[in-house]
């Protein structure tokens, strides 16, 4: 009840979660690059924990909204821009939304989400997780709320997902080849 009487306030906030990455040594640093973020910004924020705590170590201001686990399929179209560290399903939950995806890679294919992502311009350029700053991110999530283009991009490409049935269409690709 909580979340959702937070989500019916405006403007929509943005969504902040790294899931299981994130290093519980750096949650501090982390923590304090999203807080001057916001503060610089004035956005409000959905804030997930993830599975190092991310947020958890002291008081946040009224305008983060800190989640352990929330569905992102029901959360993410809820959303003005969804920050994440580009895990396949994170990212594909995120394009599904409609709107902005920031990626911050912190290893592995996360690099090819960020890059896909901002060449499809739904989204800003990835800013790795080592690269990380209150004013590369600041900067990159004012283009994910502000460019109309970007924005026009990303409902678009979440209504095409949106409207696929991909469990029928992988049954017909293996029928086909069987």
């Amino acid at each position: 009840p909580a979340l959702t009487s937070f989500l019916k306030l405006t403007p929509r906030p943005i969504y902040i979660g790294f899931g299981s990455m994130g290093n519980p040594a750096k949650n501090q640093d982390t923590a304090n690059i999203i807080l001057e973020t916001l503060a610089r910004t004035g956005v409000r924020a959905v804030l997930s924990t993830g599975w190092s705590g991310l947020g958890t170590d002291r008081p946040l201001p009224e305008n983060i909204f800190l989640i352990k686990d929330t569905p992102h399929r029901w959360l993410f179209p809820r959303m003005a821009a969804i920050v994440h560290h580009g895990g396949a399903g994170t990212t594909g939950a995120a394009l599904s939304a409609g709107v902005p995806s920031l990626i911050i890679p912190h290893f592995g294919d996360q690099y090819y989400w960020g890059r896909r992502v901002a060449e499809l311009g739904v989204g800003p350029e990835p800013i790795e997780r080592k690269k990380l700053s209150a004013e590369r991110l600041a900067a990159a999530i004012s283009t994910a709320l502000h460019d109309s283009g970007m924005l026009e991009r990303a409902a678009s490409l979440g209504a095409k997902i949106s409207a696929e049935d991909g469990v029928a269409r992988a049954v017909e690709i293996i029928r086909k080849h069987i």
